[in-house]
């Protein structure tokens, strides 16, 4: 596939200052207080909310459902659109628990490129790793920010060379730590030839920045103790032999991330990083589309939704779809074509997001994200342009890991969770499933979290007590054929099929013999674990 993947100087100015970007990570490397601090730096927030703080300082503000607020972790993606310098950010904040991951991946459909944060201590981990390769699957530019290292962590060319052995990408370092732990004091900015140094009596202070004239300047032995120099002297010289040098072309097709080190707890290196990713972050590129590639200078205007969330705001019972714009400029009030339907719709309450809070959007421009609020004729995978009939690719549902059977506390609400599990298959929250046979539903997820998160929000939501009961399924397949063949099959199958919430024909399995039977005893079948949400 040839790489158009570049920044170009034919956009329009506006366009052209976005930068479009999902931070992701594993579990505990520190990326809802790394989102925290750029809304910080962006002006958007007074006071960064402190992830392990107690009580109200706790809501952090990429985080708006009850449980994220209590637990201090992310289960859903969020975006925040706000200035910093002459740039336009517009950041989705991803969930980082592994039982997520859809939301996740399903989200890097609608950027540009990533920033990947990682534990000095821990390293590259298992998560960091998966979400990576989705990444690369999408030839999306990554740069990377080591945090945590005002904590032990390892040797930085340690933390180098297993990005690179385990993810088999260049890294060119943006910044070089001054110690480690409790000795830490800073980096040296191997890009700009400044010497930044942290503040640690206040970590909402934007730190010092000293101009210098190389490592030998004196200025270095002022400000930083003795032993630490001399170190600090020692490893940038090896690193700018042994290390490549920066390619701002090779970042942009993927195959180099800069990397930045810091603490975001502290504030420190966040600036830095917020600079980079303006330099060396792509503009708004090209989106995969049928019958033909959207470019974001069309002056024609076309989105995609890539999430739909309900109940954002549980007073007003709105679900608000997150649309991607792909190209054109984009004003309140205008008339798009739903490609799905046919249909015209208004667009007259758009809204841009800071988390929780929201702003009706007066204008937009191509890689904005704008939620449109919608009474469920909006779903994730739809387009909407200006007319034409436009078809945005690659947006994934997979097959669930984990099904149960969910059952009304009262059976007199039966309908009403019918309604309530409907909505949340429309959100990709899980998969819902309507068995051929018997009576109830099948709810199925990648992660066993995610059910007690749909327990807690059928409940505060609907007022429904839900409860989850083991099924004699163990994973779905969608049933993929001509009609003839799939009408056959499911006659002859009735036990295993069910009806996914579009209509569309999946077998459920008890074991891998039942998926080898179909695969043997019907060869114009196949069963696939992932489809695209695309009508």
């Amino acid at each position: 596939m040839l790489d158009t993947r570049t920044n170009r100087p034919d956009l329009p100015a506006e366009i052209a200052r976005r930068r479009t970007f999902a931070i992701i990570s594993h579990p505990d490397a520190g990326k809802t207080t790394l989102t925290e601090k750029f809304l910080l730096y962006g002006g958007a927030i007074q006071m960064a909310g402190q992830v392990r703080a107690k009580g109200e300082a706790r809501r952090t503000r990429s985080d708006f459902m009850q449980m994220e607020k209590d637990r201090g972790i992310s289960v859903s993606a969020s975006a925040m659109s706000f200035d910093f310098r002459d740039f336009r950010f517009n950041l989705v904040d991803t969930p980082g628990h592994s039982d997520f991951s859809e939301d996740t991946y399903r989200t890097l459909t609608a950027v540009d490129a990533a920033v990947m944060v990682i534990d000095g201590a821990k390293g590259v981990e298992s998560q960091t790793r998966k979400l990576f390769e989705v990444c690369r699957l999408r030839d999306l530019p990554i740069l990377t920010f080591c945090n945590k290292m005002d904590r032990e962590s390892r040797d930085t060319f340690d933390i180098i060379d297993e990005i690179q052995e385990n993810l088999a990408i260049d890294v060119t370092p943006a910044s070089w730590p001054i110690g480690q732990g409790r000795d830490f004091v800073g980096c040296y900015d191997m890009f700009n030839n400044r010497l930044e140094l942290m503040d640690r009596a206040d970590r909402n202070k934007v730190a010092e920045s000293i101009k210098i004239n190389g490592l030998d300047d004196p200025q270095l032995d002022e400000h930083v103790p003795e032993t630490l120099v001399a170190k600090l002297r020692e490893e940038v010289e090896m690193a700018r032999e042994l290390l490549p040098e920066l390619n701002s072309q090779s970042v942009l097709e993927g195959h180099m991330t800069p990397i930045w080190f810091g603490s975001a707890i502290n504030s420190f290196g966040v600036k830095e990083l917020m600079e980079g990713i303006g330099t060396y972050g792509p503009e708004p590129q090209p989106q995969r589309a049928e019958p033909r590639q959207i470019c974001p200078e069309e002056s024609k205007v076309s989105g995609f939704v890539f999430k739909v969330q309900a109940n954002m705001d549980p007073k007003h019972r709105d679900r608000v779809a997150f649309v991607r714009l792909a190209s054109g400029h984009f004003k309140r009030g205008m008339k798009l074509t739903h490609v799905r339907s046919k249909k015209p719709m208004t667009v007259s309450a758009p809204v841009l997001f800071l988390a929780s809070d929201r702003e009706l959007a007066e204008e937009a421009w191509a890689g904005d994200i704008i939620g449109i609020p919608n009474h469920g004729q909006l779903r994730i995978g739809d387009t909407l342009t200006e007319g034409e009939t436009l078809k945005v690719t690659g947006i994934p549902s997979f097959a669930p890991e984990l099904l149960q059977q969910a059952r009304a506390g009262d059976p007199m609400k039966a309908k009403h969770l019918e309604k309530a599990l409907m909505q949340f298959a429309e959100e990709g929250a899980a998969k819902v499933f309507k068995p051929a046979f018997g009576s109830g539903f099948i709810v199925g997820v990648v992660g066993a979290l995610q059910f007690e998160v749909l327990g807690s929000r059928i409940e505060l939501e609907y007022g429904l007590p839900v409860r989850f009961e083991a099924s004699q399924f163990t994973s779905a397949r969608w049933v993929q054929g001509d009609k003839q063949a799939v009408e056959k099959f499911t006659a002859a199958n009735k036990q295993h099929i069910a009806h996914d919430n579009d209509g569309d024909v999946v077998y459920l399995t008890r074991m891998q013999w039942d998926i080898d039977r179909v695969e043997r005893d019907y060869p114009d079948i196949t069963l696939t674990a992932t489809k695209e949400m695309m009508v």
